[in-house]
């Protein structure tokens, strides 16, 4: 679950190393509970770059937008597994979907293949 104020990774070579989240674009609000928007794997969210490498097209303060490739919160499957990471981390991506950077770092959640980030998916070392 990422909401905003959430502090994220970045798993591309866009040049962000971590972000801050401002903003939940998909997600949803649980009834009786939070009145938060939260963000699961796949959901689309807008973020300011907080730490970023020197000399990169992105620079600190930027607005950007990004996809959660992986969440620490569990996700359940179709299966009635659940799949869980170690991490927050997001892509950054363009308006069309497509990401920033040219190479993704580390896993990636198998959900995103569903839900059209097939380039992302393509690009991942490793699909879990």
């Amino acid at each position: 679950m990422i909401q905003n104020e959430s502090r994220l990774e970045v798993a591309d070579n866009s040049g962000a190393r971590v972000v801050m989240v401002i903003g939940v674009y998909g997600g949803s609000t649980a009834r009786a509970r939070s009145t938060r928007k939260t963000a699961g794997v796949g959901d689309r969210i807008r973020c300011t770059v907080k730490k970023c490498l020197p000399n990169s097209d992105v620079k600190a303060g930027d607005l950007v937008t990004a996809v959660v490739v992986r969440s620490k919160y569990p996700v359940r499957r179709d299966d009635g597994s659940y799949v869980r990471f170690d991490s927050n981390a997001c892509v950054l991506v363009k308006a069309d979907g497509n990401p920033v950077g040219t190479r993704i770092f580390g896993a990636v959640a198998r959900e995103l293949r569903f839900k059209d980030y097939m380039k992302i998916v393509s690009l991942a070392s490793e699909v879990v």
